[in-house]
């Protein structure tokens, strides 16, 4: 037993795209690193008006970046993602009112993602379209905490980044369209269980998975194939279950976002989640075959 799980750690390390890393020195790293977490926190920035913005049907692009509280306009030298708010100590340059350190952490996280990103995949085009499927979650995870509702035009984004994905990756459309279906009908089934249980005790119809989430999971499921996104759907249960009992035993209330953690599952799966539920597969016996399954996903996974 023991042995299987060091094998399935050390397999869990083994990421193709990080063999192509000893052909490049030093000196790429130095160079590389720093441009793709410019580009993360950049990007980042933009998240934060989309987070802000888009619950409140504002327009995206058509009026500059202002202050929340006086509206005043935001300088060119003041958007500098990061460093402007420590510049400014966290204040508006104008009203001197606090600025909420929510701002840099989403551009701080999205530029770490993305060098996560480049080191987990590799140097290649595949890589871009995992860093804005990333950004995507992002969004999805704050906006679901702030509002406790996903948007369907975020979502959308997902989808039309699964058709570059399936040309770059080797993920099949059957396994795509089966990790759609195999998590968001479940969830799907459960969230109308509950929410008919609930009507008839309570007289109101509450979800216990509500269809944001549902949607949330068929649209990363097929993004990422089954294989990915079951690893995906229980790490998110399992952080959604510890944090919701943290956030009930100090507010007292059972109610908290759920998509958050499912983003973080989602966002984990599509970096470790194949490799994962090859390892589990596998450790199953199999009578007579099992060798033979364990020799094709080391051959898999090595090769």
């Amino acid at each position: 037993m023991y042995q299987k799980l060091i094998c399935g750690l050390q397999l869990l390390a083994l990421q193709p795209a990080w063999e192509e890393w000893k052909f490049y020195d030093l000196s790429f790293f130095l160079l590389a690193v720093p441009v793709v977490f410019i580009y993360g926190i950049c990007i980042g920035s933009f998240l934060n008006v989309v987070i802000i913005r888009l619950p409140r049907d504002e327009s995206l692009i058509k009026r500059a970046s202002h202050c929340m509280t006086c509206g005043a306009k935001i300088r060119l030298v003041d958007l500098i993602p990061v460093f402007s708010w420590i510049f400014l100590k966290g204040k508006c340059h104008s009203c001197g009112e606090k600025i909420s350190p929510r701002y840099p952490i989403v551009e701080l996280l999205n530029g770490l993602l993305y060098i996560a990103n480049f080191f987990v995949f590799g140097f290649t085009f595949n890589t871009m379209i995992m860093c804005l499927y990333t950004s995507v979650l992002v969004v999805v995870g704050f906006m679901d905490w702030d509002t406790l509702e996903i948007d369907l035009r975020v979502l959308a984004v997902i989808i039309l980044l699964t058709i570059p994905s399936h040309f770059l990756n080797e993920t099949s459309l059957l396994d795509r369209i089966i990790g759609a279906a195999c998590v968001s009908i479940p969830f799907f089934l459960i969230g109308e269980i509950s929410g008919l249980y609930y009507q008839k005790k309570t007289g109101e119809k509450v979800r216990g998975i509500e269809i944001g989430d549902t949607l949330l999971m068929l649209c990363g499921g097929l993004y990422l194939g089954w294989r990915a996104v079951v690893p995906a759907v229980f790490i998110g249960i399992l952080l959604a279950a510890i944090c919701g009992l943290i956030i009930k035993s100090i507010t007292g209330s059972s109610k908290f976002a759920f998509g958050p953690y499912l983003c973080i599952g989602l966002l984990l799966g599509a970096m470790f989640g194949e490799l994962i539920t090859n390892w589990y597969l596998s450790t199953i016996p199999q009578p007579e075959t099992q060798s033979y399954y364990t020799n094709a996903i080391c051959y898999y996974l090595y090769n």
